[in-house]
């Protein structure tokens, strides 16, 4: 009896495993469905914060998911958002709707690939336009431990790199010349000529299909020097199905 039991444990894990590396198909996401994360920020050398966010679905169409945002502890109302049935970002790009950001695209297989491409005018008002570019692939299975427990998760990787053109400058410089009770002021304008600018993007995602979400993410964005400026790590605590 005890031998048979042990080849039962066994084969509980070699299943999910076999059908990881055949396919994974969307999850059936429905209202209620809740995710509890802890985020952690950091940027630059010592700005490091951590809060503790709970994604909730409201409701889903053909085409989307609404969701809410609360983060633990804040007296602000939540946030409420829209996410593609991937669980991919939307937003307005130079007056179009696009997707920035895809960290999953159903089924998952081994080895399948993506990429987003898209161009920004006037990002910020230090770039006049700043190109992305990135591509992702479905690495296999790994084992991803996270406070909500120990998964057998389908890792997905991003490599990608960012081109802006940096806006033309004028600089400004003033001084002041006394001479014989006489003061002159003088001003000197230059112009500084469009330059560029480039950095590199990375990202992970370890899906649990048992959880319809992945239970870890990292994102880390490099500068034109080499060095990273950001990284969001997201790490799963807990997770609940909601009803039909």
């Amino acid at each position: 009896m005890k031998k048979i039991r042990t080849v039962a444990i066994l084969l509980g894990f070699v299943v999910p495993l076999q059908a990881f590396a055949q396919s994974a198909s969307a999850p059936d996401v429905k209202p209620g469905d809740s995710w509890t994360y802890v985020i952690t920020v950091e940027k630059g050398a010592a700005n490091w914060n951590q809060t503790h966010d709970q994604v909730t679905v409201l409701r889903t169409t053909s085409s989307h998911i609404y969701y809410e945002a609360h983060q633990a502890g804040s007296t602000q109302a939540p946030k409420e958002l829209i996410a593609g049935m991937d669980w991919s970002r939307e937003r307005s790009v130079n007056g179009t709707e696009m997707v920035v950001n895809r960290p999953l695209a159903f089924p998952l297989s081994p080895g399948k690939t993506w990429n987003i491409d898209y161009t920004e005018q006037h990002p910020n008002r230090v770039f006049a336009s700043q190109k992305w570019s990135s591509q992702y692939r479905v690495i296999g299975t790994e084992t991803v431990e996270v406070p909500a427990g120990k998964f057998q998760a389908i890792k997905i990787e991003s490599e990608g790199d960012w081109l802006a053109q940096l806006e033309p400058r004028q600089t400004i410089t003033q001084a002041t010349q006394v001479e014989q009770g006489d003061t002159t002021m003088m001003t000197h304008a230059q112009k500084i000529a469009p330059a560029q600018a480039t950095g590199r993007t990375y990202k992970a995602f370890w899906y649990a299909p048992e959880v319809g979400r992945w239970v870890k993410s990292v994102e880390e964005y490099y500068g034109s020097n080499g060095v990273r400026s950001e990284r969001y790590t997201s790490e799963l605590e807990s997770f609940k199905k909601g009803t039909q």
